[in-house]
């Protein structure tokens, strides 16, 4: 949903000078994140100071047909850029970072605070935009305190996740704590006992005003599946496979990637890495010591002929059946080194992103027409989510006792959901708020109050190089043509004889219907047009805008009547 929101109302602007006077006020607004999985980005301001948490990307949607990816709005921010104190990112998957490069510059090049393999991952992906700006990164580890500014101040936890060093933050405010946690799980051990909650105890003792808490997965009951049971699920698979392995995953998934890069050295495989991301990922996990494999283990994809099947394990990018991605090229018979083999097992490793269960079937039923045995999360263990489930989000919300709660990163009812978890763990229904993209709260020591304040939130689209030129007009058009077709009209008329026609119309459908086998239609169509030209008044020169009009009105019902559909009506008018 496209969600609309005005600016700041005038009225507002002094209510806000008086609060302040009364007591401190910090105000909080998330541009994104909290109506779908994606576009992260919030900001708190006090005063003249704002600091903001994450930037990403959303990947689009059936109502964004032709877009490559959808960023946060940023209109409110950018006539304060010089009030930016610091950009927080939380961890380097695309949804948190992703809208970088777009944004920066906007924002004043601000200071930004990120973990090193989220800086590595940051600075590979600005490579493809080379009249960015030189970023300004600092980084940061678990522990580390930073004064960002007079009235901000944010301290570093590291928080598990299926990307090494991703870290939530306190960042302690003068109307008292607020902590962000990331995205997030709980590891627990083959004894299945949760890991690491001394950290969180630590964070609950330091008195938490407000908790913001990930809401991907607050509809699942139980706690996090092991990362140990899927790792011993894994090796059981490859140890019964005859032939190749192929183990479709996300780039990102580094702390799997060096799980399975592992196995594959126990039982004796060699490993080759397809797809651009999948290289850069793990050659950055490389280079920081996340990722230790043997020399020799991992070979270039040109000498995967030297080796047997089955002493050959391929990591490969696209198991949400992304269409450029490699995994689909193979499935397609486009790739260059791979092509599928009836002894081949393709394991993948990832759970299914809302919207791409449909791209997902289609790889598994084209893998396996070509007689590959294919595994996937839901016929076993084999991919653990980074994100918390109820059990597991409740247990940190017992621990942190924050006074309010706020869920975010996911739809209304994930976060309705987690809301429903707070108030059973004690946490008063008034105190777990429920906001949305563009709404304005304002936080004081003792309170959280929704105001009626908004700001710009609407989607800003990444169209090729257009950024932000693609509008709801635009998108309407898309949706209609994907919907019903369209029909180009071609007259050419005389234009001092009043619009008479010197030949007959050019008509031509796409994605409406063939006309060779509707005639009919064909005929119709041609006997309007020249009904509707021969009553234009010949006493006066043709106005070409008011005959579009009227070829798109009356041939539109004139369509409708016989197909019940209405395609979109584009007239030429060719005046000679």
């Amino acid at each position: 949903m496209i969600r609309k929101t005005s600016a700041r109302p005038r009225e507002i602007r002094g209510v806000k000078k008086i609060m302040e006077k009364a007591e401190p006020t910090v105000y909080f607004a998330p541009l994104g994140g909290l109506e779908e999985v994606g576009r992260n980005m919030m900001f708190f301001e006090y005063q003249n100071e704002i600091v903001i948490i994450d930037a990403g990307l959303q990947f689009p949607e059936e109502e964004t047909p032709g877009i490559d990816y959808i960023i946060p709005n940023i209109a409110y921010l950018e006539p304060k850029k010089q009030n930016i104190q610091g950009l927080i990112l939380t961890h380097a998957h695309y949804d948190h970072i992703g809208a970088l490069p777009h944004l920066l510059q906007k924002l004043g090049n601000p200071p930004i605070y990120a973990t090193s393999i989220t800086k590595a991952i940051v600075l590979k992906r600005q490579d493809d935009f080379p009249n960015s700006p030189k970023l300004n990164i600092q980084v940061v580890k678990n522990g580390d305190k930073v004064q960002l500014s007079n009235f901000f101040e944010a301290q570093f936890f590291g928080v598990p996740h299926t990307i090494p060093e991703t870290a939530g933050v306190v960042l302690k405010t003068p109307i008292g704590n607020i902590v962000h946690f990331a995205d997030f799980r709980i590891d627990y051990n083959e004894e299945d006992r949760p890991q690491g909650l001394e950290e969180f105890e630590k964070i609950g003792k330091m008195g938490i005003h407000t908790l913001m808490i990930d809401s991907t997965n607050a509809e699942e009951a139980g706690h996090s599946l092991s990362e140990k049971v899927v790792e011993k699920n894994l090796e059981a698979i490859f140890r019964k496979a005859e032939g190749r392995i192929i183990v479709a995953t996300f780039a990102s998934l580094l702390t799997r990637i060096a799980e399975i890069i592992k196995i594959a050295e126990k039982i004796g495989r060699k490993v080759a890495l397809s797809g651009f991301t999948m290289k850069t990922n793990v050659q950055i996990a490389q280079n920081l010591g996340y990722i230790k494999a043997k020399e020799g283990t991992l070979v270039a994809l040109e000498e995967i002929h030297k080796f047997r099947d089955d002493k050959l394990l391929i990591l490969s990018t696209g198991a949400q059946g992304e269409p450029n991605a490699s995994l689909m090229r193979i499935v397609n018979g486009e790739h260059r080194q791979i092509k599928i083999k009836p002894s081949d097992v393709v394991v993948l490793s990832s759970s299914v992103i809302p919207g791409n269960e449909r791209s997902v079937q289609v790889v598994k039923d084209n893998l396996s027409r070509q007689g590959a045995i294919v595994y996937h999360s839901n016929l076993i263990d084999i991919h653990a989510s980074g994100h918390a489930p109820k059990d597991d989000l409740q247990l940190v919300m017992k621990l942190i006792k924050p006074k309010f709660i706020v869920p975010v990163h996911g739809y209304y009812f994930m976060r309705a959901a987690n809301a429903q978890s707070a108030r059973e763990v004690g946490i008063p229904k008034e105190n777990s708020i429920l906001m949305d993209n563009g709404q304005v709260a304002a936080l004081t020591k003792s309170g959280f109050r929704v105001t009626e304040r908004e700001v710009p939130a609407y989607y800003v689209m990444v169209d090729g190089l257009g950024v932000g030129d693609v509008e709801e007009v635009v998108l309407r058009d898309r949706r209609a043509l994907s919907a019903e077709g369209m029909v180009v009209i071609i007259v050419t008329v005389d234009r001092d004889k009043g619009g008479r026609l010197l030949k007959s119309p050019d008509i031509i459908s796409r994605g409406f219907i063939y006309l060779k086998e509707n005639q009919e239609i064909l005929e119709g169509i041609r006997k309007r047009l020249h009904g509707l030209i021969s009553r234009l008044p010949n006493y006066q020169p043709l106005e070409p805008d008011y005959l579009k009009n009227l070829i798109r009105d009356q041939i539109g019902q004139f369509l409708y009547n016989k197909t019940k559909r209405r395609p979109m009506i584009l007239p030429v008018v060719i005046e000679i």
